[in-house]
């Protein structure tokens, strides 16, 4: 400090920003400090993103066995992380499926 190294720093002055923790279980906050610090993300966030990376990869794919192969794994990993979310499946999110799974609950 005295060589005036910390000088002309961003943020200078300004206080700190708080962050909301409150969805954190107490426990479990300095966890999720230190881990979002050293850049880890939850498994959904990671899982998520990988979602839109294939989702990303399929339109830009041309028709053939690489975009059949890749949208099979975008639905396999889009009906994990609605489980993981721990809510009902949305049909909407596998249209492919959707009218074959419609069919088979109306027979």
């Amino acid at each position: 400090m005295e060589r005036g190294e910390f000088d002309n720093l961003p943020g200078q002055g300004q206080p700190l920003a708080a962050e909301d923790l409150s969805g954190v279980p107490e426990d479990l906050r300095m966890a999720y400090k230190v881990l979002k610090n050293a850049g880890c993300l939850p498994p959904e966030i990671e899982l998520s993103n990988e979602v839109e990376s294939l989702r990303r990869l399929v339109i830009a794919l041309d028709e053939g066995e690489e975009r059949s192969s890749k949208a099979r794994e975008l639905n396999y990993k889009l009906m994990k992380l609605e489980m993981m979310r721990k809510r009902p499946l949305n049909l909407s999110l596998l249209p492919e499926y959707q009218s074959r799974i419609m069919d088979r609950l109306t027979e």
